[in-house]
């Protein structure tokens, strides 16, 4: 048979990967499996309880859940009877719950359990297209999807045909879902996706890496998430086994127990890792600490071709005495990582490689299925620092300001109820918008350089892109998260917020006594620590780009404070708002003018007339 709807996965592992673990989550600190038999009993009669209950093909359903192997069954048994699924973080704020809700127009809503139902249980009878809320889990009140299936069951036979019909009446250019956008500059935009944009981009990811029947894959990143999502639908077209985890305070354990292949991570995972293993190797005794940094610094000079023997020489060392201690800690088999959600920093890309855990790098947004590039495993086709290749079918085209533009089937059919905003992305010729800026390498490898809307012009002129700037810094252990400001003013600034639990723990070391955290980012010593920091990242940049003042904030930026997007995205407009007597304070202090600066300005102010002046040609 021949995969072109997401819900045909079902039958194509049935016939061609029969296996007793299709899916598999923790229930009670019990794995619960299904096999492939099992899911297309499960999600038939799913469908057709749904339709005894009065909903019909065309109809939003929303699910608000963290990863559960049951999720599936709701994803595939909607699609198949045509419904539409719009799935929405479970870690989001009530506003956007509402709006959400209210913007898709959705007939009915799962819920994880009993804590995500109080979120939102109060505004739901506001909302005139609801009928119904269901929960996975077990809520008072509320019907679960178990029950669904046992009324699916029990009308199979009033159901099972007009199942069929519509089933074969649905085709590839069919929407399939509304995912909503995070909304890191504005309100969430609903994007539609249909079959044919999922199914191109699963397929052609497929060729990416080559594990499938027989391999096991974790899957902790939300499936709500169209990236999380596609590679769900990636590991099924190639018969992987797929774990759930719902409880991230879990992930360590559970990779030791169920030794994955594969998952996907995005950059802010690996950093975390990478900080905690670097923080636990500075605690080592001395000769081993010498060993660890030996083998860290070794790996930091990792590339995927032209390596020389000595370098591979001594990494298989620094494999034996170090690195494999890292991937035990992460199950032992880990043999691929498939990153996406945001760049990722060049050390961590190497060290991983280096350790022997790849980490292949891709990039893409909602509106693009989400993938428009990936490096695949296979060492000629990639390139570290990139994102690789883009996908056959897909075609790449970089803009006169540097924008990329991207044109193929895996670009959306529009923003739900907002043709004016799809019009806006999507030009004439059907080229999508991406608002990144990027370049080609050797022909084909393409990198990413910053946000196009993210990029600011200072005072003088000079555009600053923000995201390099704030990765640097951010390999600091002292800095968590960081936002590079300076719009329209003299020079660039940073706001810090730092890493805590490190900087706690270096406070300890040196003795230094502190009341809060209020009290701690005020220390003279602490200040100066940062700007140790500030320097050396200033060292690597133009003299243009350099962070000539920042301040340190008290609070941890996190999705559920609003800083940060749910995809761990920093939400800059909102940031700005949050600090912005901190972001005057810091452009209130006057510096003198100096001769050279008065010049300068004169030189740009004439240059500017010139330009104005020539004449075109």
């Amino acid at each position: 048979m021949e995969v072109t709807r997401t819900f045909d996965l079902i039958m194509w592992n049935c016939e061609k990967f029969p296996r007793e673990v299709m899916f598999g989550g923790k229930v009670e600190k019990e794995w619960v499996t299904y096999s492939t038999d099992k899911i297309k009993e499960l999600t038939d009669y799913f469908s057709y309880g749904m339709m005894a209950m009065g909903f019909k093909k065309g109809d939003h359903i929303a699910t608000i859940t963290g990863n559960k192997a049951e999720w599936n069954i709701v994803d595939h048994g909607l699609a198949q009877c045509g419904m539409i699924h719009v799935p929405i973080y479970p870690t989001i704020g009530m506003e956007e719950y509402r709006f959400i809700l209210d913007h898709s127009e959705v007939k009915a809503v799962f819920v994880a359990n009993k804590s995500i139902y109080n979120k939102v249980k109060d505004f739901i009878p506001e909302l005139k297209t609801i009928k119904e809320v269901f929960s996975f889990d077990m809520v008072e009140g509320l019907r679960t999807v178990t029950d669904i299936i046992d009324l699916g069951e029990r009308h199979q036979f009033d159901f099972a045909a007009e199942a069929k019909a519509i089933r074969d009446s649905i085709q590839p250019s069919d929407i399939v879902t509304i995912i909503y956008t995070s909304g890191t500059t504005g309100t969430s935009k609903g994007v539609m996706l249909t079959h044919a944009n999922l199914v191109h981009n699963f397929k052609e990811t497929s060729y990416a890496h080559e594990i499938g029947y027989g391999f096991k894959a974790l899957s902790f990143l939300p499936l709500c998430h169209v990236y999380e999502r596609m590679m769900n639908y990636n590991f099924q077209y190639k018969g992987t086994s797929i774990y759930y985890i719902e409880n991230m305070g879990a992930i360590a354990e559970i990779m030791r127990e169920i030794k994955p292949n594969i998952c996907n991570v995005v950059p802010r995972l690996l950093e975390k890792i990478y900080d905690n293993i670097i923080s636990k190797g500075k605690n080592l005794p001395w000769i081993k600490k010498q060993i660890f940094f030996w083998a860290v610094n070794l790996g930091l000079k990792y590339r995927v071709k032209g390596n020389t023997w000595f370098y591979k020489s001594r990494l298989y060392f620094a494999r034996k005495l170090v690195f494999n201690k890292w991937c035990e800690a992460l199950g032992g088999e880990l043999k691929v990582m498939v990153s996406g959600g945001a760049a990722l920093q060049s050390r961590l890309e190497k060290i991983f490689w280096a350790a022997g855990m790849p980490v292949l790098q891709g990039y893409g947004l909602t509106e693009t299925s989400p993938v428009i590039a990936v490096n695949p495993f296979r060492i000629p086709d990639i390139k570290l620092g990139t994102v690789g290749p883009v996908l056959n079918g897909v075609t790449v085209k970089i803009a006169d300001d540097g924008e990329i533009l991207c044109k193929g089937p895996n670009v959306m059919k529009g923003y739900f109820k907002a043709p004016e905003l799809t019009s806006e992305v999507i030009d004439s010729e059907g080229y999508f918008h991406t608002g990144d800026i990027g370049q080609i390498e050797d022909g084909r490898f393409l990198r990413i350089t910053d946000r196009k809307k993210e990029m600011f012009k200072l005072s003088a002129g000079k555009y600053i892109a923000p995201q390099p700037i704030e990765n640097k810094i951010k390999e600091s252990f002292f800095v968590e998260q960081v936002m590079v400001i300076g719009e329209n003013q003299k020079f660039a600034s940073a706001l810090i917020s730092p890493n805590f639990t490190y900087l706690h723990d270096w406070c300890f070391l040196h003795k230094l006594q502190y009341r809060d955290n209020a009290e701690l980012i005020e220390l003279p010593e602490v200040v100066e620590r940062f700007s140790r920091e500030v320097r050396e990242v200033n060292k690597t940049l133009g003299e243009y780009e350099q962070i000539k003042r920042f301040r340190l904030v008290t609070e941890e930026w996190t999705p559920q404070s609003g800083e940060l997007s749910p995809t761990l995205k920093l939400r800059r407009n909102i940031v700005k708002d949050r600090y912005r007597e901190i972001i005057n304070e810091i452009y209130s202090i006057k510096e003198k003018e100096t001769v050279v600066d008065k010049m300068v300005e004169r030189i740009i102010n004439g240059v500017n007339g010139i330009l104005k002046n020539l004449p075109k040609f």
